[in-house]
């Protein structure tokens, strides 16, 4: 095969083969699929186990039944004309009537899958005892109630967790081993606690004894008369929830992206573009915060993942209305629907946090998260 030949062939191979782009764009909705297919299975099994461990195996079940027999018991009480035979066999039949009407006449792992079906489409009917401030016992109503205050708080404390840890981890690495670098590196294990731990010190320093912002709650009492005083005082009494959750999640991200920063910096390629009188600020930028995005977004990941559930107990200790005081209240009403309703709901929305963080992940550098097999 002569020279020309071979050119001919290797123009058509290279002519047939798709753009980069597009190729790079196949790997990345492949990539997306299976990590949506994957966290969609793991919250599947989380909220089917969830079910299970509402119900406590199905024990929950003698409890509504003993709760059943007492009220018919209670009711009928007053009819003594009956025999002791006669008496017995009419509150049998209504021991039965009353397991159909409460869904109790089938084993509970049948009625599991019909749970978990009605959990995934929050299909959950209404509540007992609790109800949304207009009047609805409607779980789904109850739920969406506290959806939107939890992510207030949540999304806020998020983005400045982000921010500030990116900052100031950027700040110690520059000045590793100063005395700013090394008080804030004996200090961070320190402020490692739950969120829920720093709130209560929050309230006791700015509510009690500075009386400068409120214990807890969302808003004055009364209530202003105005639309601008209502979400200044809104927001007035999110700040104590979202500087907990903050503090609570911002030393493992300080902590993690400044070892990133120290390891990347001393790379023979920071060194030389250091050597050839490159601006700091676009060494930082360039050589080092860019190569370590796809390492802090995964670090960040895990830290959302915590504030998720340290959102619950936060949630209860300033009472704030979301959806963790929402959970705390229905566990303590025994209400298993709008247990079963909130645990789905905050699958979901830790699914969907992971999923947006993994699609940052691969527009940040598709090359790690895909890696390099796809080329050709």
């Amino acid at each position: 095969m002569n020279t020309e030949s071979i050119a001919a062939e290797s123009a058509t191979q290279t002519a047939a083969r798709p753009p980069e782009w597009l190729r790079t764009l196949g790997r990345c909705t492949r990539y997306l699929g299976i990590r949506t297919i994957v966290i969609g299975l793991t919250v599947l099994a989380g909220i089917y186990a969830a079910i299970w461990v509402t119900n406590l195996g199905g024990f929950a079940d003698e409890i509504r039944r003993a709760d059943i027999r007492y009220s018919i018991v209670m009711a009928v009480r007053g009819l003594d004309v009956m025999s002791t035979e006669e008496r017995m066999a009419f509150l049998d039949n209504l021991y039965e009537a009353g397991y159909r009407a409460a869904d109790l006449d089938q084993p509970f792992w049948k009625r599991s899958f019909r749970y978990f079906g009605n959990a995934l489409s929050f299909s959950l009917g209404d509540a007992h005892h609790m109800v949304t401030g207009s009047g609805s016992d409607d779980v789904i109503d109850i739920l969406m109630d506290g959806l939107p205050w939890t992510l207030l708080i949540f999304g806020v404390a998020n983005v400045l967790t982000f921010c500030a840890g990116l900052y100031i981890a950027l700040i110690l690495s520059r000045r590793y081993g100063s005395l700013v670098d090394r008080t804030a590196t004996l200090l961070v294990p320190v402020f490692a606690t739950p969120p829920w731990f720093h709130g209560l010190f929050l309230i006791v320093i700015f509510a009690l004894l500075t009386r400068i912002l409120p214990f807890g709650g969302i808003v004055d009492n009364p209530i202003p008369s105005t639309q601008l005083g209502y979400v200044l005082s809104i927001l007035k009494h999110a700040i104590l929830p979202i500087t907990a959750l903050t503090l609570g999640t911002l030393p493992h991200a300080i902590y993690a992206n400044r070892a990133l920063f120290l390891i990347h910096s001393t790379e023979d390629f920071v060194e030389l573009a250091r050597a050839k009188g490159l601006a700091s600020h676009r060494l930082r930028l360039r050589y080092i915060l860019r190569p370590v995005l796809p390492a802090i977004i995964t670090n960040f990941a895990l830290v959302s993942i915590v504030s998720w559930q340290a959102v619950i107990i936060t949630e209860h200790v300033f009472n704030w209305p979301g959806l963790g005081e929402v959970l705390i209240e229905a566990i303590r009403s025994n209400e298993v629907a709008v247990i079963v309703g909130a645990v789905t709901m905050f699958a979901y929305l830790i699914g969907i946090t992971v999923l947006f963080l993994d699609i940052a992940y691969v527009l940040v550098d598709p090359r790690v998260s895909l890696g390099m097999k796809g080329r050709s």
